[in-house]
């Protein structure tokens, strides 16, 4: 469906804004306007017609996927699904707002993800393989380019959830969204002593090593790399937290009195 038949929505900058976007996408699907096994319009039509960012599409498009109204084909594109869910997941993890609200979520994925890399390591196929190394591929080139990798930081995950070859992780795991993962909150490298490059490389680092493991079959130390790798995350959002706040205590503090200009 090209872009130029659908009307372009006049959008105002709201915290609401993906949303609003997967609110007017999956109200088309409801209604057929995107039908059954139509391939959605591409990002750039979509950024065009709704009148938003790159990464406002990204993420009502996640939204939509963890309701069940979409399926993305890496490579080919995202498709609407024969029967879209009619009802919200009783935990509607796609709405995870504040900071707290991530750290929260990040000790269920700890437990959760623990246990889907230990059997991945037993369970993955040379397939499996090959998607996550491509993602962690991805990864690093986005590190080369300047980028954040945010990207391949969603791929990886699910990837991992996928090779248990239990669909109940998978589908879990969709259900949690990008919104719990600490960098698609708050940069949290900005508040980190060392670069953003290096940041995000032991960040990589940490990735490789749950691969490694789950390359060689070996379920412990695959459970071990994923349990560092979560506590590592929840450990770098809570210390950006407190930074943020600081410094957000500091900037009142520190704020020139207000005025009155009736004031001789």
């Amino acid at each position: 469906m090209k872009a130029s038949n659908i009307s372009i929505i006049p959008r105002k900058r709201s915290r609401s804004l993906v949303q609003e976007v997967m609110n007017d996408l999956s109200a088309k699907i409801i209604k057929g306007i995107y039908k059954p096994g139509e391939k959605l319009p591409t990002e750039p039509d979509l950024m065009g017609s709704q009148g938003v960012s790159r990464t406002v599409v990204r993420e009502a498009m996640s939204r939509l996927q963890a309701a069940g109204f979409v399926e993305t084909r890496h490579g080919v594109g995202t498709f609407v699904l024969a029967t879209p869910a009619q009802q919200a997941p009783a935990l509607d993890f796609t709405m995870v707002i504040t900071i707290r609200d991530v750290l929260a979520m990040l000790e269920l994925r700890i437990s959760l993800e623990t246990e889907a890399a230990g059997l991945a390591a037993l369970r993955r196929t040379d397939e499996h393989l090959g998607l996550m190394r491509r993602a962690l591929d991805a990864f690093e080139e986005g590190i080369n380019k300047g980028d954040s990798a945010l990207e391949a930081d969603l791929q990886f995950h699910p990837l991992i959830a996928r090779a248990t070859g239990n669909k109940y992780f998978e589908d879990f795991y969709r259900h949690l969204g990008s919104a719990t993962i600490p960098r698609s909150r708050l940069d949290t490298s900005q508040f980190s002593t060392q670069s953003s490059e290096i940041y995000l490389q032991q960040i990589n680092l940490e990735h490789e090593y749950i691969l490694d493991a789950i390359k060689r079959k070996d379920p412990e130390v695959a459970r071990a790399g994923m349990r560092m790798h979560l506590t590592n995350s929840r450990e770098r959002l809570r210390r950006a937290s407190e930074s943020a706040d600081q410094r957000s205590k500091s900037e009142r503090e520190f704020a020139p009195p207000l005025v009155s200009r009736w004031q001789n």
